[in-house]
Formats: structure tokens, C-alpha cells, sequence
């Protein structure tokens, strides 16, 4: 197992700044996903890691040695593609056992190895088949099966299941993270599917137009996002305004307590966050504390729950009520936001780059 260390990594083509100064450290026999939109940077960090591109700036380094100047071959990192990359000319056994060939491995060695990787990817008795008379899926087992009989330090996932279909995606994510917690490897994968990234990984990288916005345990992102643009990446655009003192947020519609933390936070401009699963329907006559009033603006039955767009003052919101909920556009109703799933958020709006990656550098994100 190894441990990866990312110093300070950036990226620039031309006047293009692909990745800005990334501090991560992963640690050994950990699975991290790198997530974020189209051309956010997390490719180009992966192709760094494997050394078929180089950093502009900053360090590399495998159990705390730089590998910069180790060639890609000799880096013991091995990536699969989204595309399989198979040789349409070779049969299953030929294609999984090239990179020991290449060590010149013995062929009753690799003949051996083969047979067992094979089994783990849950391919027994295909050896013979060529790639064209395979599916998608056990295309791209026999790419994952590749990769893994080399014995990699790292293994590198850019999108492998992006052209899979949704039964298919399940089914591999299933298979991809049991063999990595069996054969106990370093595994990084890249994928704009949060879904895919909160299933696979122990911990979530999340970039925007190249800089690191948030690390952590995939329930940090719905629990305590860092800002309003993590939030609503992972589907929470409940956002209200006010101003804290102390563990109270005083807003328009009146005063929301929050859970205390040992974080230092200053008092002043503050914007909270309430999830929609987590917003309650109260009754007009309760009492409870952080109920604040709505009006209805839109309802969508979605079967198990009724999806209810409400405005808070001036501010939409999304909750979900349940099914058989009934209202018309314009009705009043009361909403509870429970205290300790109140999440006070960085405005993306006003923050300035500076500012943001100070707070990211804080820690250097440490996984």
C-alpha cells in the first residue's frame, strides 16, 4: 500500500490554469474520488499522478519520495481509461497478462496470475474470447483485471464507468470497491457523478475551475458544506440571509438557532442552509423553535414524496413534503429547520478567490 502526497500541484497550458496549487495527502489503502463538473481540473490531476503529464509547479511524492523524475512506466501507477482500450487483435488472457509479458514475466507465471485475476473480476473461462465478442461490461472488467495483475502502488480510475449503463454502473461499483478493499490498494477515481463518488469513496476531493473547494467523508458534503457552491452541487439550493450572534442567525423571518461548534466562527453577514429532505411541515400552532413561514409556489408528486417549491420572504426553497400532501400555489405554510441541520455556508457570491484559498489552505486539506 502507499501513501500519495500532492504539494502544490498546478497546471497551467499556456495562459490557461487547468489546476491551482493542490495540497492532498492521500493515505495508504484509501479510495478517494475526485468530483467536480467538466474541465475542473480532476483529469489533468490524475494524469499528473501517473506522470503522463507533469506539474507545472509543486511535488509528487509516493511514501514521502518525489516522483517526479520517475517515468511513468516505473511509477508502479496504473490508470484505466472511460474507453477500454482493449487490443482488438489479443483474446481476454493476452490483453490482461501484456504488462507481464512486458516484465517478461514467465508464461507459466502469467498464465497463473491470469487465471486469478480473472476470477476476481468475476470472469472465469473467458480467456479466449477477443474483446469485440465481450460487453461493455466485461470490457471493461478485463481493463480493470489489467491494470490489477501488475500489483500497482496506485491504482487510477479516470471515469470507468461513464459508458456503462445504470445497471451496470451498480454492479461495477459493487465489484470495483470490495476487490480494492481485498487487495487493500491506494485507489483514486475521477467522476462528475456525485451518486458514484458518495458510494465508492472514503473520502471526496471537490474541484471548481481547478481549485479544491472541499475534502472529506462523503457526509461532510451534505452535513457541513464549506460554501454555497459545494451545497448546491450536491443538490441543496436552500440558502437564507441574515446576521449571527452567536448560536443565532437573525433573519428576516425571524431568529434561527444553530448547533454550537468549537469552530471559530465571527460574528456578522451570515448565510445558513437547511437540505430539503431535512425541512418539516409543522403544525401553525406549534411552538417550536426555527419554524418559519412560506408561501407555495409550485408542487411536483414524485411518488414517494411530493416535491414543494415554497418562498421564504423573498428566497426560494425546495423541500420535500410527504405524497399525500395537499396545497394550492399561494397557500401559507409553516416550516421547522431543525436545529442541528442548520449548515452556515461561505457565499460564493461575495467571497474573492484570495479568500477562498486561504481557507483551503488551511490544513492542506489532509485526507
Amino acid at each position: 500500500m502507499t501513501a500519495v502526497s500532492l504539494r502544490h500541484i498546478s497546471r497551467r497550458f499556456g495562459d490557461h490554469v487547468a489546476v491551482r496549487d493542490l495540497n492532498l495527502d492521500i493515505e495508504s489503502g484509501e479510495m478517494v474520488a475526485f468530483l467536480g463538473p467538466s474541465g475542473c481540473g480532476k483529469t489533468t490531476t490524475l494524469r499528473m499522478i501517473t506522470g503522463l503529464i507533469e506539474p507545472s509547479s509543486g511535488d509528487i511524492l509516493f511514501d514521502g519520495e518525489s516522483v517526479l523524475s520517475t517515468p511513468t512506466e516505473r511509477r508502479g501507477a496504473v490508470m484505466v481509461f472511460q474507453k477500454h482500450l482493449l487490443f482488438p487483435t489479443m483474446n481476454v488472457a493476452q490483453n490482461v497478462g501484456f504488462g507481464l509479458k512486458m516484465a517478461r514475466v514467465s508464461r507459466e507465471e502469467t498464465a497463473e496470475r491470469v487465471k486469478e485475476i480473472l476470477e476476481l473480476v468475476d470472469l472465469p473461462g473467458l480467456e479466449d474470447r477477443k474483446a469485440h465478442e465481450l460487453s461493455g461490461g466485461q470490457q471493461q472488467r478485463v481493463a480493470l483485471a489489467r491494470a490489477l495483475i501488475v500489483r500497482p502502488k496506485v491504482l487510477l480510475l479516470d471515469e470507468p464507468l461513464a459508458n456503462l449503463d445504470a445497471n451496470l454502473r451498480i454492479t461495477m461499483r459493487h465489484l470495483i470497491r470490495s476487490i480494492q478493499k481485498e487487495m487493500g490498494i491506494t485507489a483514486i477515481f475521477v467522476t462528475h457523478d456525485q451518486e458514484e463518488a458518495v458510494m465508492l469513496a472514503d473520502r471526496v476531493a471537490l474541484m471548481f475551475d481547478g481549485v479544491l473547494q472541499q475534502v472529506g467523508a462523503p457526509d461532510e458534503f451534505f452535513r457541513t458544506p464549506r460554501t454555497t457552491g459545494v451545497a448546491r452541487f450536491f443538490r441543496n439550493g436552500n440558502f437564507l440571509r441574515g446576521h449571527r450572534r452567536g448560536s443565532t442567525i437573525h433573519t428576516d423571518v425571524g431568529p434561527i438557532e444553530i448547533v454550537s461548534t468549537s469552530e471559530t466562527v465571527e460574528d456578522g453577514p451570515s448565510v445558513l442552509t437547511v437540505r430539503p429532505e431535512e425541512v418539516r411541515l409543522v403544525n401553525e400552532e406549534t411552538d417550536q423553535e426555527n419554524v418559519v413561514p412560506a408561501v407555495v409556489t409550485s408542487l411536483i408528486y414524485m411518488g414517494s414524496h411530493t416535491q414543494l417549491t415554497v418562498t421564504i420572504g423573498d428566497t426560494p426553497w425546495q423541500i420535500q413534503a410527504p405524497a399525500a400532501f395537499q396545497a394550492r400555489n399561494g397557500d401559507t405554510v409553516r416550516l421547522l429547520l431543525p436545529r442541528g441541520h442548520v449548515s452556515i455556508v461561505a457565499d460564493d457570491d461575495t467571497a474573492t478567490t484570495g479568500s477562498a484559498e486561504a481557507t483551503l489552505a488551511e490544513g492542506s486539506a489532509v485526507l
